[in-house]
């Protein structure tokens, strides 16, 4: 549990890092072509060798890692902030109609993958990383509006709630001061799950051409751009491919240390 923590932290922390020192530097400018020097293998002056119009893959990699994350942080904030009071509103309402209307409605929008929803997306407003934020960030509003109607109805159960209920106080009040707080922990770790699914999911976007656009590097895209070259330059498509693996191992690891850690009931085993 703890090794998977410290694990996923590190591979996440070097992504994020990447990420955010490419605001600054990188090795060379990530839209520079150098046409003689193209396709470059790994080592020599290029770190991680140069693509097919022979710019810097680790130049690219750096800021690809800063869309990659921003489009997944930003989708799973969407996801977080309408799906978790949707969820909660459903379980103060559990039997009722509002609560079967919110639990049918998420089950409509499960219907339609990422994907899906993304080309409908582009095929009314066009291609963007903007388009790809909302695409996502929708697809994730009904994970966490089960995974926080799930825990809710739990809790309402318990004798806690119910004296808060004699003492007066509406659903409302006690949804956001007793229920939201007695399920952050779980709340933190899908999102952290998410949060890894948001980074493939703006890759398979990328690379259909539905995610960011050119000159914005994209993981996903330099995946589509290495498929007819990967003979010949290998790198190009191992290079991006690991990046992703990577980041979204580091995530997932992060995401199973934190739910051991969380958990009360193994708080309870380690003492």
């Amino acid at each position: 549990m703890r090794n998977n923590l410290i694990l996923g932290t590190l591979l996440t922390s070097i992504f994020v890092f990447a990420a955010l020192i490419s605001f600054v530097w990188t090795p060379f400018p990530h839209t520079a072509m150098d046409i003689p020097d193209k396709l470059q293998g790994v080592g020599g002056e290029h770190l991680l060798g140069t693509d097919h119009f022979g710019r810097d893959i680790l130049s690219m990699i750096m800021v690809g890692a800063r869309t990659s994350i921003a489009v997944a942080l930003l989708a799973v904030g969407i996801g977080m902030s309408l799906g978790v009071p949707l969820g909660l509103f459903a379980a103060a309402k559990h039997g009722s109609l509002v609560d079967e209307i919110i639990m049918r409605g998420n089950d409509l929008v499960f219907a339609f993958p990422s994907l899906v929803i993304a080309i409908l997306i582009t095929a009314v407003f066009g291609a963007s990383a903007i388009n790809a934020i909302i695409a996502i960030g929708i697809f994730n509003i009904p994970v966490f509006a089960r995974i926080s109607r799930g825990a809710a109805l739990s809790l309402w159960k318990r004798d806690f709630i119910l004296a808060a209920r004699v003492a007066g106080k509406s659903a409302a009040r006690i949804s956001v001061e007793h229920i939201l707080p007695n399920v952050t922990n779980l709340l933190i770790v899908q999102g952290t799950i998410q949060f890894s699914l948001g980074i493939l999911a703006e890759a398979g976007l990328s690379y259909v051409g539905l995610g960011a656009q050119p000159p914005t590097p994209s993981w996903g895209r330099m995946l589509a751009d290495a498929q007819t070259l990967v003979t010949i330059a290998p790198h190009m498509a191992l290079v991006p491919g690991l990046a992703i693996i990577l980041t979204v191992l580091g995530l997932n690891l992060m995401g199973d240390g934190l739910r051991d850690y969380l958990d009360p009931r193994l708080q309870v085993a380690r003492v």
